[in-house]
This record gives structure tokens, sequence and C-alpha cells, in this order.
């Protein structure tokens, strides 16, 4: 019997996990899942359980401060990602089994206020630090104005890359044709693989608190209708470059926020194209669901529905608001991650 992951797999889509637990990835593998992703709220929650507090003991006695300890520990757990994928990866000859390395939030920190060119500068020396000769690891970078001045020089270096915070067609327009610069700049484009991280829920939970006059046919629609039109934009660019490796969107920010949606109502929406990297808990009730999943990625609400959200949303606005809490929600927890690291290397 067809299970419900394997039947959203079947449509065309590959799923990938939100997180890089050790025993989530091992479950998730065997469900056919076939990626992961990282960042600082995942492994700030990993340290915070306790499992790896021998790894704190282990790197203080070696006489490590806190931010070393917090990025030797993500690279073991993202490696360790990366051998249970690798089958996946060379099975697909460099296609799929790809686990993200987030690069530091901090660089994009508002209080540290850090010059334009010097943040970039860092994304490129970090993205080569840390994504060079690991051929199934993605390298993410946010799609912030230094974020997206490093993209050029990362994919020339060979860097495979995930472009992660976007939220509108504007990021990932600058996104692509910095990618696409850098990629032409290769002696050979067979190993070239780029995938951008569209967030879905978060958009609609900027209309459920800016928009609260969108009628309720579009509300709880725009995060859905917002990603497709990426996700059309983005196969029309590539379909004739003739390119061995897919250049995808990973549909992003798939658990739904609202208790009133079904908790596969994401996952439903963007069957059939593209990778899924969905929470633990939601892949976890995709597979409870009973659910058979059929293609929906190119379905779209009705018409009246897509003229009320072109007529009301203010995509700058958007942008600017989901920016500033993306930023928040990534280097808040760094900070809260390195804090943890002390107390725990203080008990030691």
């Amino acid at each position: 019997m067809t299970t419900p992951i394997e039947s959203l797999i079947q449509t065309g889509t590959k799923v990938w996990l939100d997180s890089i637990d050790p025993q989530l990835v091992d479950s998730n593998f065997k469900l056919g899942v076939s990626g992961a992703t990282s960042n600082p709220v995942i492994v700030s929650g990993l340290i915070d359980s306790g499992k790896f507090d021998e790894w704190i003991e282990e790197l203080t006695s070696q006489g490590k401060d806190a931010n070393d300890i917090a990025w030797i520990i993500t690279d073991r757990l993202v490696q360790r990602a990366q051998d249970v994928f690798m089958p996946v990866w060379e099975r697909t000859e460099g296609n799929d089994g790809y686990v993200s390395f987030e690069l530091d939030p901090l660089l994009e920190d508002p209080d540290r206020d850090m010059p334009h060119e010097e943040r970039v500068k860092h994304y490129i020396e970090l993205g080569k630090y840390w994504g060079l000769g690991r051929p199934n690891r993605m390298i993410k970078v946010p799609a912030t104005r230094a974020g997206i001045d490093a993209l050029e020089e990362l994919c020339a270096a060979g860097i495979t890359l995930n472009v992660t915070l976007c939220f509108t067609m504007r990021q990932y327009h600058a996104a692509r044709e910095a990618v696409w610069r850098g990629a032409q700049r290769r002696d050979s484009l067979d190993g070239f693989k780029s995938v951008y991280s569209i967030f879905v829920s978060r958009v609609d939970v900027y209309t459920e608190k800016h928009l609260p006059d969108l009628s309720d046919a579009a509300q709880g629609q725009l995060g859905i209708v917002n990603a497709k039109n990426i996700w059309k934009d983005n196969a029309d660019f590539w379909a004739d470059k003739n390119l061995k490796l897919q250049q995808e969107l990973i549909f992003a920010s798939t658990g739904t926020k609202l208790p009133s949606d079904p908790p596969w109502k994401y996952v439903a929406a963007f069957a059939g194209d593209g990778i899924e990297t969905n929470p633990p808990k939601t892949n976890d009730q995709v597979q409870e669901s009973g659910k058979s999943f059929e293609r929906q990625i190119d379905q779209m609400p009705p018409q009246e529905v897509l003229d009320e959200l072109q007529a009301k949303v203010d995509y700058a606005d958007l942008e600017k608001v989901l920016m500033e809490e993306g930023i928040a929600k990534f280097a808040d927890p760094q900070k809260a991650l390195l804090s943890l690291i002390e107390s725990k290397k203080a008990a030691v």
C-alpha cells in the first residue's frame, strides 16, 4: 500500500526534512524523504535538548569558545545527515540528496550594524569554508542585499547554493540572476545545482495581520499564489538552458500556523514539482492523514481571488516586514544558542 508521503513523491515532489536531528533524519529517510535543511533555530533546539552535552564537554576541554562549539556541532550534525542522504545524491547524480548548512545569521544582526561590503566578504569566505569539498552540502545564503551580492562569487567557486528567506518575485529574480552569472563563470555546468527557498506560511501570517480586509476566499491564499507564481517563472527561465541538473524551488515554511487549516494545506498545494522542506511534525501529520496526493502545483484559486490579491497586496511592504522578522528569527536564536553553550561550558 502506498503511504501518503510516497504518493506525494510520486507526483514529482521531492520531500525534505526541516531538521538535522539524527533520529528524525533516519526515520524520515525510511519514509522516502531525500534531503534535509538546517538553521540556527533547529541547532539551538538540539543543543538545548542535552543530547550533545558530551560534545560540548569535549570541545570545551580543547579550549574552544562558544562560537566555535556552535559551528563545530552544526557541521557534525549536517555532515551526519549528508552521510545518510549520500546514496540519494549518488543515485540522482547530484540532483537530490542534499543537506543545507546555514551561514552565520549574526552577519545580518542589526545590533552589529556591519558595513555592507564586510558582510558580503564574510558570506563569501564562510560559504567557501563550509561548502567546498562537501559534494551533497548546500550552503544557505539569505536573500538580503549582502547575501545576494555574495551569490555570484560563491556559485563561480563551485558552491551549491540554497538561497533562503525569499518572499517575493523581486528577491527571487535578483538571486537567480546572480547565481546564473556565477554559474556561467564555471568551467563546466554539469555539476551546477541551485535552489531558491520561497517561504509560504509566513506570507499568510502577514496577510492575516496587515490585510485583514481580504475576503474569506482570498485570506490564507497569498502564500500559495505567490510561491506558485515564482515556481512558474523559475520553470520558464531554466527551460531552455539545457542543464544536466534541475534548478528548483524549495517550498519552505510549510507548517500551517492557523488551527483552522489542515496540516497538509501547503503540502497538498505544491504537490507535483520542486522540493517541500517540511517540519518533522508536518511530515508526521501527512503520513498519519491517510491521504493520497495528486498534482496541484499548476492549479490556482479562482480568478476573482487572484484579482483581489493583485489589487491589495503591497509586495514591497510584505518583503520589508517579513525580512525584518526573518532576520530576527535567525539572529535571536543564534544569540540564545551562544548563551546556552556558555552556560553549559560553565557547568563542565
